[in-house]
């Protein structure tokens, strides 16, 4: 089983040239409430011969190689953010873990780092069509489809022949199948829509249609891309009251 249950510690990505860590942990003890009564006289607390509860202070843990910047981006109603680290600002070669915020403990992972492929060029602050890089930032997953049918999400989900992907991609390798199963990335389009709506709020040069997707085996346009059988574990995963986002971009980008 890749997604994991439970309390876990922070996983470190398997991306070569990471070195990347962590910060989270636990406070010091207050002193104890209350002090055992003499000759069997009750303490102060009311409670003779009997300690007091301990209160133990715990820092809520944080994602794991997110500076305070990209943080802040991040919505204190989200629970759940698919965060995609690339090995660097020109490599279309990146990790996905998947995130959970649990109530009173903070951030834990719930998968292991899934390789996954980005843009051929890599990543951008300032996306513009056809730039084959893929947008840096904190976005909302709000909608699902896919010419397969639902493999079991909780996210509305569009079934269509049209989700079709002909062709071959930048190394030559077939796109048959690369839109068996989306999810749409809410970078430059209307939430609450179909994958298949093509409206643009910032305007067709900034681009759009950044989804996460099935791999081909290659480099992307700017999408994110997972294996089948993680593309199907994150559609199951994804729980809109959770208020899901992926949190994408290069180590360095998503540090700030």
């Amino acid at each position: 089983m890749s997604l994991r249950t439970g309390l876990f510690p922070a996983v470190a990505l398997a991306v070569a040239g990471l070195l990347l860590t962590g910060c989270a942990g636990a406070g010091g003890e207050a002193a104890p409430g209350a002090a055992q009564g003499s000759g069997g006289a009750a303490a102060s607390s009311g409670f003779a011969g009997h300690l007091g509860p301990q209160a133990q202070m715990v820092r809520s843990q944080e994602i794991p190689f997110l500076g305070p910047q990209t943080r802040a981006r991040i919505s204190k109603t989200t629970q759940q953010a698919v965060v995609v680290v690339g090995e660097g600002p020109d490599s279309n070669q990146s990790a996905a873990t998947l995130y959970e915020r649990i109530p009173g403990l903070g951030w834990k992972a719930v998968s292991d780092p899934w390789p996954a492929h980005n843009g051929l060029r890599g990543w951008t602050d300032d996306h513009e069509a056809a730039d084959h890089r893929s947008p840096i930032g904190v976005f909302g997953l709000t909608d699902a489809g896919g010419k397969l049918p639902d493999p079991g999400t909780r996210l509305p989900y569009d079934q269509e022949a049209a989700f079709d992907a002909p062709g071959t991609g930048f190394e030559g390798e077939p796109l048959r199948g690369s839109f068996d199963h989306v999810v749409a990335i809410n970078y430059n389009r209307e939430p609450g829509t179909t994958p298949l709506d093509w409206t643009r709020p910032l305007g067709d040069e900034k681009g759009g249609g950044i989804w996460i997707h099935v791999d081909h085996g290659g480099p992307t346009q700017g999408c994110v891309a997972l294996k089948l059988d993680r593309m199907k574990e994150l559609l199951v995963w994804l729980d809109p009251a959770k208020r899901p986002v992926v949190v994408m971009g290069d180590a360095a980008a998503l540090r700030r």
